[in-house]
C-alpha cells in the first residue's frame, strides 16, 4: 500500500480502494445472510398466545372492538389473542403493561384517541406514544353526533346564534374531562367563540340519561349510542363531527359543512406494539389485521356506523402524531385538567 502526504492528511490509493470494496462486499454478505433470518423470524411468529391490552373496563365499545379483533386474528395467525383489560389513570397503566412488554409482538396494544390527548393531559408521565411504540395500523374510526334535547335548537347555526346572543346559558355533558366528546365540543367553541357551560360525567351513560331528562342542553356523543333517541325523536342530531356524513343519519351535516372547514374529531383505534419490536413482526401483524378487517368484522363495524381503516405502520404512525399535537392545542386553550 502506498501512501500519499497532502499536507496533515494521508490518502492511500489502489490498495485502499480495494480493501473498501471489500469491505462493502463483506457488509453486502452479511446483510443477505440476515435477510432469511428476518424472514423466517416472521414465518415463525406468533409462537405463543398474543396478549391484546386494553385501556378500559369488559362492555365497553373499546372491548367490544378488541374481543372482535382478538378473535378473529387469532384465526389468521393460528394462535390464541387474549384481551386483558388494564382501567385507569386515563389509559396509562395500559400504555405502561405494553411499553414494559418484551418488544416480541407477543404483547399488543389496543391504542386509542386517549393515549394521544394524554400527552398533553398527564403531562408527567414517562411514556410518550409517539416515541415508545411501534403503529401497525389504525383499525376503527367514529365520529360523534352533536345532538340536542327538543326545543333547544334545530340546527347547528340555530344553537350558534342562541349560544352567541346567550353567553353561559347552554350547558353540555360530556363522559368526562378529556373524553372525546368534550373536546369535539371544545374545538367547536374556539371555532365558533361561543360559550357554553360544561358539566362532566362519569361515563356517557349518566351524561346521556341527564339530556333525555332536561337536565343539560346538548352534547357529543357516539352514533350507536344516540342513534335510538334520534329516531324516536326524543333527541335532535345537529352536526356529525366526523369528515363526512353519516349513512344512518344522511340528512344530518357536518360541522365542516356547517361552516367550519377542516373540522374533525373522532374517536379511533388502532394497535401498536412495543418501540423495538422487529419490523418482519410487524408487518406479519398489519398483514393479519388487514385480512381481518377486510372479512366479517367490517361489516359489523359499519353497522353501528363507524368506519374500518386498515392503514399501514408509516400512517398510523403519522396520524397518530398528528392527532397528539392537535388535541395539545385545544387542550391547553381550553386549560381542561383531567379528573
Amino acid at each position: 500500500m502506498r501512501l500519499q502526504n497532502k499536507g496533515d492528511r494521508v490518502s492511500c490509493t489502489t490498495s485502499c480502494g480495494i480493501r473498501r470494496r471489500g469491505i462493502l462486499v463483506a457488509g453486502a454478505v452479511l446483510m443477505a445472510g440476515a435477510s432469511p433470518s428476518m424472514h423466517a423470524q416472521a414465518a415463525d411468529f406468533p409462537t405463543r398466545p398474543i396478549q391484546l391490552v386494553v385501556a378500559a373496563p369488559a362492555g365497553g365499545p373499546s372491548d367490544a372492538v378488541a374481543r372482535m379483533l382478538a378473535e378473529d386474528m387469532a384465526k389468521v395467525l393460528g394462535q390464541s389473542v387474549i384481551v386483558d383489560n388494564k382501567p385507569g389513570a386515563g389509559g396509562a397503566i395500559a400504555a405502561d403493561a405494553v411499553a414494559r412488554a418484551a418488544p416480541d409482538g407477543h404483547t399488543l396494544m389496543l391504542s386509542w384517541i386517549g393515549n394521544a390527548t394524554n400527552q398533553t393531559l398527564l403531562p408527567r408521565q414517562a411514556l410518550d406514544i409517539n416515541r415508545d411504540f411501534v403503529h401497525i395500523t389504525q383499525v376503527v374510526s367514529g365520529a360523534n353526533v352533536l345532538v340536542a334535547r327538543p326545543g333547544v335548537a334545530g340546527s347547528l347555526k340555530e344553537l350558534l346564534s342562541l349560544a352567541k346572543a346567550q353567553p353561559g346559558k347552554l350547558s353540555y355533558a360530556s363522559a368526562g374531562n378529556g373524553s372525546s366528546g368534550h373536546l369535539a365540543m371544545e374545538m367547536l367553541k374556539q371555532r365558533a367563540g361561543v360559550s357554553l357551560v360544561h358539566i362532566p360525567y362519569r361515563g356517557g351513560a349518566p351524561a346521556l340519561n341527564d339530556l333525555l331528562g332536561g337536565q343539560v342542553d346538548l352534547m357529543f356523543l357516539n352514533q350507536d349510542a344516540v342513534m335510538p333517541y334520534v329516531r324516536s325523536g326524543r333527541l335532535v342530531a345537529l352536526a356529525i363531527s366526523g369528515s363526512a356524513r353519516n349513512a344512518q343519519l344522511a340528512e344530518v351535516p357536518t360541522v365542516a359543512e356547517s361552516g367550519f372547514p377542516g373540522f374533525e374529531a373522532t374517536a379511533w383505534a388502532g394497535l401498536s406494539a412495543p418501540r423495538g419490536t422487529p419490523e418482519a413482526v410487524v408487518q406479519r401483524l398489519h398483514a393479519a389485521a388487514l385480512k381481518v378487517l377486510q372479512g366479517p368484522f367490517r361489516a359489523k363495524q359499519e353497522a353501528i356506523g363507524a368506519q374500518v381503516v386498515g392503514s399501514g405502520p408509516s400512517q398510523y404512525a403519522a396520524f397518530v402524531r398528528s392527532e397528539t399535537d392537535k388535541w395539545a392545542a385545544v387542550i391547553k386553550t381550553a386549560g381542561i385538567r383531567p379528573d
